[in-house]
């Protein structure tokens, strides 16, 4: 592997998709599912030597993608993940996505059948900015992880990490990591009483298994 290489590569992710990419291990079957314009996956494909798919809602971002050599095809996560076989893929990535899907249990349910390992992250609405905002100026808040106006968010079903966790276990789901995010810092592990993540994280990234 090219070391070199390597290190400008990582630099130029942000820091949940640096968090996101340490959780892959090398030479594992991905799906990236809303990979965006192919950042991350190419990434993993590049240093950690992946079998890289991707699939992803807008036709402009796919071709992006292909453009740089990934296999990316346009598709939705709300219909289209049935169509995969069960176990299929060794790490199944979501990021910054099931907030923005139509059905996120059952979007989270067809991700644990199809991936032996889950990752997932997510904008925190329980984080104290947002509280704040809603406590005193009673307005949906604005931050930089939820940085849309309420009429033009693609955000449709904002959850907190306390809402995600609650899910998780609903649809039979373990927790084999949980780190969260602030801004452009590190990504932090997040300890096993989770109260202070939901109140102070940004947004989070699970790495899941099915129980």
């Amino acid at each position: 592997m090219n070391l070199a290489f390597k290190s400008p590569v990582k630099a130029v992710l942000r820091p949940d998709l640096v968090a996101i990419a340490d959780m892959v291990q090398e030479g594992s079957k991905v799906l990236d599912i809303g990979c965006g314009d192919g950042t991350l996956l190419e990434y993993l494909v590049h240093t950690k030597g992946v079998d890289g798919r991707g699939l992803e809602l807008s036709q402009q971002n796919v071709n992006q993608c292909v453009a740089r050599g990934l296999s990316v095809v346009q598709g939705d996560a709300d219909t289209d993940l049935g169509e995969y076989p069960s176990g299929i893929f060794d790490v199944v990535i979501l990021s910054q996505t099931i907030q923005a899907t139509r059905h996120p249990r059952l979007v989270l349910n067809e991700l644990l059948r199809i991936g032996k390992h889950v990752i997932v992250s997510f904008p925190n609405f329980g984080h104290w900015r947002v509280r704040l905002s809603l406590l005193f100026l009673g307005r949906m808040p604005i931050t930089r992880a939820l940085g849309h106006f309420w009429y033009n968010t693609p955000n449709i079903h904002l959850c907190t990490i306390a809402d995600f966790l609650a899910l998780v276990r609903q649809v039979g789901g373990r927790i084999e990591r949980a780190v969260a995010l602030a801004g452009n810092e590190k990504a932090r592990k997040i300890p096993g009483n989770t109260l202070g993540a939901n109140l102070l994280a940004e947004g989070a990234i699970f790495l899941l298994t099915k129980k």
